[in-house]
């Protein structure tokens, strides 16, 4: 099924890897939200749990591990042309972990990585939703 213009909704994970009060984020290289900065992330493959996923989309983007436990939260993500046709929509659940190893590069759907102070996200342009996902959850996950 197209990421584009889907029959039904697709399932993905994003992940908020957290270091030194820091959150590692990727400038997203395709689009939807080409060039926005973002959690890493991408849609489950099949067979795949979404902890799996979470893992396998963090070290494919950036090329590191993180701690990843229990999904933090649940969201949907839909775009829509001007005449209100559902462009895209996902569901996306978020896991939130402290880095744990690794050699943080840009690699697969990121055009480039940065680990951003959250009093630095608003000089960024994100995904919607980014800079005030990242300010709660490292407001209860410091590491």
């Amino acid at each position: 099924m197209s990421r584009f213009y889907p029959d039904l909704p697709r399932a993905g994970v994003s992940v908020l890897c957290h270091r030194d009060g820091h959150a590692l984020l990727i400038k997203r290289g395709k689009p939807p939200y080409k060039d926005h900065w973002s959690l890493p992330g991408g849609l489950i493959e099949l067979g795949e749990t979404l902890r799996e996923a979470a893992m396998r989309e963090l070290l494919e983007e950036t090329g590191v591990t993180a701690a990843l436990d229990l999904p933090v939260e649940t969201f949907d993500s839909i775009q829509r042309d001007d005449d209100g046709t559902v462009a895209t929509h996902f569901i996306l659940t978020v896991f939130c972990g402290a880095y744990v190893s690794g050699t943080p590069l840009a690699a697969d759907d990121a055009a480039a990585l940065d680990w951003v102070r959250p009093e630095d996200l608003a000089d960024r342009q994100t995904t919607p939703g980014t800079p005030e996902r990242i300010l709660r959850l490292l407001g209860t996950a410091r590491a």
